[in-house]
């Protein structure tokens, strides 16, 4: 089972999940930890092969469903039965394969920096990764990205949390997860007909290049989606902006409830 850490909250029968991006772990919410516990039950997880969980044995491979059902196999054992679940970038697909595969477990969604679509721009660093992964060592190739992603002084800080996170990661499991990259233009239609009924809310920062355009897009016309842009803030919201984030958040969580 998937390493995982329970607050819980004395009074409150509402419980929070969060799951972080690639090269993470749960580390990554320590601005969100305090703010939540305050009002929730919290769970804090960390992906196969990140933080404190163990690899994937190495015959079997990686997908977005595995991973999906790994998370819901912690909430089964934890005997919760709906949580309202916050993921950062890749986290955000996670949550969202969770919703489809597991609709009764999930009572809303928060992305901090949503991956949604890939445009132009993000698919041709995608393929320029593919090309350098096998020639580079990847944490070379893993901070090339951080600082595509995240190029402004004001993101240094988000920046070191995650180069400092993927050091934790051996170089094979780093290319078991790259290559879910591979499928994921389709992958990302497929979630946005399958999600498009569920509710969430995204909160992106005005600076993140590569991912705001496309969450504009995609929450336009629906109503089961809510968009708000942190100003000068890049893709790592609840790090940068987590005074920001957290009231959003908590505001959003106690609106469901």
């Amino acid at each position: 089972m998937l390493h995982h850490k329970v607050l819980a909250h004395p009074d409150s029968l509402e419980w929070t999940v969060f799951i972080h991006g690639f090269g993470g772990s749960s580390n990554v919410w320590f601005k969100q930890v305090k703010a939540f516990h305050e009002h929730f039950n919290v769970v804090l997880i960390d992906l196969r092969g990140h933080g404190k969980s163990k690899d994937l044995p190495s015959h079997r491979k990686y997908s977005f469903e595995l991973i999906a059902r790994e998370v819901a196999e912690v909430i089964d054992y934890l005997k919760i039965q709906k949580a309202h679940f916050i993921g950062v970038s890749l986290g955000s697909i996670i949550i969202r394969q969770v919703a489809v595969n597991y609709p009764k477990m999930v009572k809303s969604m928060i992305f901090a920096g949503a991956i949604t679509q890939l445009d132009v721009k993000s698919r041709f660093f995608l393929r320029l990764g593919r090309t350098l992964q096998p020639v580079l060592p990847y944490m070379a190739l893993y901070k090339l990205f951080a600082n595509i992603m995240m190029p402004k002084k004001n993101h240094q800080e988000s920046r070191n949390i995650f180069i400092g996170e993927a050091k934790k990661l051996m170089n094979q499991e780093f290319k078991r997860w790259f290559k879910l990259t591979g499928r994921l233009t389709k992958y990302l239609s497929y979630l946005h007909h399958e999600n498009k009924d569920d509710k969430a809310l995204y909160i992106m920062g005005s600076e993140d290049h590569l991912f705001v355009g496309p969450a504009k897009e995609i929450v336009q016309g629906n109503p089961n989606l809510r968009l708000e842009i942190v100003q000068e803030c890049g893709h790592v919201v609840n790090v940068e902006q987590p005074e920001a984030f957290n009231k959003i958040a908590i505001d959003f969580i106690q609106k469901q409830t």
